[in-house]
């Protein structure tokens, strides 16, 4: 039986899409996933491009096999129990047979980092934690659905009381059971979004959100159908497009933030005193190392011949390497020709890349070195630290040296470690860098140059997932590190005692005591 759909949830997927914004959809009932084939079609409708690539996180199982030949098989058992009509074409398998589908374990869910998809499915919500939240969720481009499988319910409300496999580990002999307060949270947040709708498996919307009415938007593309600031970019492109090597590397970049990165870096490259230290922060999902990699593939065609990058382990640096690779490919550098890959032998670390052998020139490298080895450093021309903060301060100061050091680090987001290095190390590095410009012309000193990035790569600025998703999880706290002189001693402090049920209340005076609390942790930490 045809029945029609609620305005809100179509308004809600064409704004996304024109805004390049992500929309979060979650689904009460034991037939939720019948209603992603829906969603599915109403957002291949509303885009230009192709159909939508899909990314499934489950616990452990799924209904039906994620393997082709199974899945046949399963839906051939099916037709023989009669629980399937051989006549009538299955929508739900159809929407597997025909779309991209990533299957990913949540205990997997590392390896999807990096990748783009259009749409993402999380189901078990028993099993979620709000490490795998942001993880997967940051995985969506603008005008991506983020879809929410829940059971049925009796109400929303006995989300608070369910048993979550997290809970498993901080039982006790003493406390056999676990509070979930982070449910009540989760829960509390959902209807403050703007951009997500509760509904049950028949698409009608639950009185949870606070959206009596969704308005449609009108693009603000423009007459090329590319928004300002695709434009800006753009033109950025085209003003650098004959120059060389940063006309190819700029073509490489997917937003205007990075594109003035990769400047910045080019002209400390081709600056060639050695004495220049650029430091990159954003938040994640920025390009920060997508962008270190461009401007190491500068250095290589401006003639560098040693080149470290450090970061804590070299499976951090995939990113890096690939950008390496494409930058240096765009600059007509043939692999197995002018350059060799070379990979780890490491089981352990997964054949992840650790050098980058160029002779087309001459004899250049591009190798990792471990944090701890920093003292193997010699005739170094540049060394580049990817994620900074979380390499331990003393041994991120050993490493400056009379050579270009280029260092980023992710200042918020669920992988945020960079308020140590912004109170210390890049405070120390300015200061130090402020007498130069006194010391008639003294080259002693080093130059120091600090570059953020704003935009995202997936998706636009003021994503409402992406306030959401910080607001419920506490993660947009660099912006309000204030300046503090000294600490305070004991004697001038006082201890109080927190009624945990109503810091996590999300009222909106708790959240402000806990956004401060949470601050003050993260500060305590860097010092």
């Amino acid at each position: 039986m045809r029945k029609k759909v609620d305005e809100r949830i179509r308004n809600l997927i064409e704004n996304g899409v024109r805004k390049r914004q992500r929309s979060m959809f979650i689904i009460v009932g034991d037939k939720s996933r019948d209603q992603i084939v829906n969603l599915n079609y109403m957002l291949s409708k509303s885009r230009v491009k192709s159909r939508p690539s899909v990314l499934w996180c489950y616990r452990d199982k799924l209904e039906i096999s994620s393997h082709k030949k199974k899945r046949a098989k399963q839906i051939k058992k099916l037709m023989q129990r009669g629980l399937m009509d051989p006549e009538k074409a299955d929508p739900f398998s159809l929407f597997l047979e025909t779309s991209d589908i990533t299957y990913c374990l949540y205990r997997d869910s590392e390896r999807v980092l990096g990748n783009t998809f259009g749409m993402c499915i999380l189901q078990d919500f028993e099993a979620l934690t709000p490490n795998l939240l942001a993880r997967t969720i940051e995985t969506v481009e603008g005008g991506g659905l983020i879809i929410l499988l829940l059971r049925s319910l009796s109400s929303l409300t006995s989300l608070y009381t369910m048993v979550m496999d997290v809970h498993e580990r901080f039982r006790t002999e003493s406390h056999t059971q676990a509070a979930a307060r982070f449910n009540e949270r989760f829960l509390l947040s959902i209807a403050s979004c703007k951009a997500c709708l509760v509904m049950d498996d028949e698409l009608n919307i639950l009185p949870i959100t606070l959206m009596k009415h969704i308005e449609p938007v009108t693009s603000n593309e423009d007459s090329e159908g590319l928004s300002e600031q695709e434009r800006r970019l753009k033109d950025l492109k085209d003003q650098f497009r004959e120059d060389f090597p940063v006309g190819p590397l700029i073509g490489k970049c997917c937003t205007m933030d990075q594109g003035n990165a990769v400047i910045n870096f080019l002209d400390s490259i081709l600056d060639k005193s050695l004495r220049n230290t650029v430091a990159l922060l954003a938040a994640r999902g920025r390009g920060k190392s997508a962008a270190l990699g461009l401007a190491i593939a500068g250095a290589i065609a401006a003639g560098y011949s040693n080149i470290f990058v450090t970061a804590p382990s070299p499976e951090n640096l995939k990113t890096l390497f690939d950008f390496v690779c494409k930058g240096i490919t765009a600059l007509e550098y043939k692999e197995h020709l002018h350059y060799d890959v070379v990979k780890s032998a490491d089981p352990e670390l997964k054949k992840a890349t650790i050098q980058i052998n160029v002779y087309k020139q001459h004899r250049q490298t591009v190798q990792y070195l471990k944090p701890h080895d920093h003292g193997k450093l010699s005739q170094v021309e540049l060394l580049v630290i990817d994620e900074a903060a979380a390499i331990p301060l003393p041994i991120v100061k050993s490493m400056l040296g009379p050579y270009i050091v280029f260092l980023s680090s992710t200042v918020n987001g669920y992988e945020g470690t960079g308020r140590s290095l912004s109170l210390k190390l890049l405070q120390q590095l300015e200061s130090q860098s402020q007498p130069s410009a006194q010391s008639n012309g003294s080259n002693s000193s080093r130059l120091f140059k600090k570059v953020e990035l704003n935009e995202s790569i997936r998706y636009s600025s003021g994503d409402p997932i992406e306030t959401w998703l910080n607001d419920l999880l506490c993660l947009d706290l660099a912006n309000s590190i204030p300046n503090i002189s000294r600490l305070p001693h004991p004697k001038e402090c006082d201890l109080y005692y927190v009624n945990r049920d109503t810091l996590f209340s999300y009222h909106k005076e708790s959240e402000i005591f806990l956004q401060d609390a949470i601050l003050k942790f993260a500060l305590d930490s860097s010092h």
